[in-house]
């Protein structure tokens, strides 16, 4: 079929030339890459040297020995070392308490590791500087990992705790060699375990993961199809309502469908996309959980629990997204993936832990909605669903969330209606005089 003639035409040359081309999408594109290297690099650009109050539990068990009828307490000297270190004083938060409640921190991703000193401490370095013994037994310290809370954070955990056994170890075998020196006849148990560095670091898991779960990554991969569900079911739904109502074509293809305008207020257009957000979420959570646990198999507990949790984050985010879409129009997707997507995964928290962000990145995670999600998912796949473990603030704040956008999106699409302010009212650009 042939063109319309009664149509404006414009070559390509000619809508090459058009400055409203260019301009627009190259402010736009190149804003919009700057913004995006900013926050996602220098998220990213030192953790080590950002790391502050890193949460590490420190358990003494140590009990002391008597010997020569001096009692030596060498997990006491070392508690205190360690909390005392400069160098670690602004990185670390030792939390000093016992095995119990640092196997239930761990339990609960409360701390990204923590380092016991078992206690045979002192008796078995005291053994080393004593007669020879048949079977010597090497002094050791436990460092415990917890990939649940982030694996970032427990590497960064676990290589502290090394550090700190190696330093240790040095001191320890500074003090078997002077022992040796000075009672060389009994210096044979000393050197069958090397002086020079008498205590071993044992790496034990604090809270086991199972395989399928990405070394503690499937909850912020979980996460993110939740937010992406969310933000991009909000276009999807948005561009629909738009297309039926005859304010937007639908081109699929070469063919282009344009409606008659309906017209609809501002506050209707705004509540029907969010009710067809929340009863659609309940789907793309299901279908979500159906690929995550039915096809790909991650480890995953508390199903039903997941889906609802799922299915009122997505809810959250989208409606978050449509208020937006209602609040800025063309811009929105652009606002709202810079909401949620560009601040809130640099600060979630998911992949470097929150203390090793620098501080701008810290004040965001405690409002951005990703890091809300990522820390309900964790705790629905990792911890058991507790709520001390991240979950209750979770929904606390995606209730808050859902709530926020919510009033917002009504607000202003009533104060637009009330001002006259239609969509379906033509708005054309005025002509400028020349001159």
């Amino acid at each position: 079929m042939p063109e319309p003639t009664h149509l404006l035409r414009v070559s390509a040359r000619g809508l090459l030339r058009r400055r409203g081309v260019w301009l627009p999408s190259a402010v736009i594109l190149g804003l919009l890459s700057f913004v995006l290297s900013l926050l996602y690099l220098g998220a990213n650009d030192d953790p080590v040297g950002s790391t502050k109050d890193l949460p590490i539990a420190l358990v003494n068990t140590d009990r002391g020995v008597q010997v020569a009828g001096k009692r030596i307490d060498l997990g006491a000297r070392i508690t205190a070392q360690i909390t005392g270190a400069a160098d670690l004083k602004e990185k670390v938060d030792w939390q000093q308490v016992d095995r119990r409640t640092a196997d239930d921190l761990l339990a609960r991703g409360k701390v990204f590791g923590a380092l016991v000193i078992p206690d045979d401490f002192s008796a078995s370095v005291a053994a080393l500087a004593g007669p020879v013994q048949h079977t010597p037994h090497q002094p050791t310290m436990t460092v415990l990992t917890n990939p649940a809370a982030g694996s970032f954070g427990s590497s960064m955990a676990t290589e502290i705790n090394r550090k700190v056994v190696e330093t240790t170890s040095a001191e320890v075998g500074e003090q078997l060699g002077q022992a040796a020196a000075a009672h060389r006849p009994a210096a044979g148990a000393a050197a069958q375990l090397t002086v020079a560095d008498p205590v071993k670091a044992v790496i034990q898991e604090g809270h086991p993961l199972g395989q399928h779960s990405g070394l503690g990554l499937s909850a912020f991969f979980y996460a993110l199809v939740l937010v992406l569900g969310g933000m991009l079911g909000a276009n999807v739904i948005h561009m629909q309502v738009d297309t039926d109502l005859g304010y937007a074509a639908s081109d699929k293809g070469p063919f282009r469908i344009v409606k008659p305008v309906q017209h609809a207020t501002r506050v209707h257009h705004f509540l029907v996309c969010s009710a067809l957000m929340v009863v659609l979420s309940m789907l793309t959570s299901a279908l979500a959980l159906a690929a995550a646990v039915g096809v790909i198999g991650i480890d995953a507990s508390n199903l039903t629990l997941l889906w609802l949790f799922g299915t009122c984050a997505t809810a959250a985010m989208g409606i978050t997204a449509l208020a937006l879409l209602a609040v800025f129009g063309t811009p929105g997707p652009l606002v709202s993936m810079l909401v949620l997507i560009g601040l809130a995964v640099p600060s979630a928290g998911a992949t470097i832990p929150i203390q090793a962000l620098p501080d701008f990145y810290r004040f965001l995670a405690t409002f951005e909605p990703f890091r809300q999600v990522v820390d309900g998912v964790r705790s629905i796949l990792y911890f058991d669903a507790r709520t001390d473990a991240g979950l209750g603030h979770a929904w606390t704040m995606v209730a808050l969330g859902f709530a926020a956008s919510l009033a917002l999106g009504l607000a202003l699409t009533r104060l637009y209606d009330r001002r006259g302010l239609h969509r379906s009212t033509p708005h054309l650009a005025q002509p400028v005089p020349v001159g």
